[in-house]
């Protein structure tokens, strides 16, 4: 969950780029309360970027925190703006 000013700003379609460049799966979605959630699976060091890059977002995007939760990986394959 990415949390600051974070919808508007190409967010979930820099999210995609970032996650086709390091190889990992999920999805990233608005949330009505201005937050941003995704969810990442793949390697771990690859998912560990994913996270790393979503605290500082694309240029436009002032993220003022992150929430990063453990899941059982569902097995998600490509990555999906919803």
């Amino acid at each position: 969950m990415v949390h600051g000013t974070v919808q508007g700003v190409f967010f979930r379609a820099s999210c995609q780029q970032e996650a086709a460049k390091h190889g990992v799966a999920g999805w990233v979605a608005n949330r009505p309360d201005g937050a941003v959630e995704a969810t990442f699976e793949g390697e771990d060091v690859a998912v560990e970027a994913l996270i790393e890059w979503s605290r500082q977002g694309p240029p436009r995007a002032e993220v003022d925190a992150v929430e990063v939760s453990e899941e059982e990986p569902e097995g998600l394959r490509g990555f999906d703006v919803r």
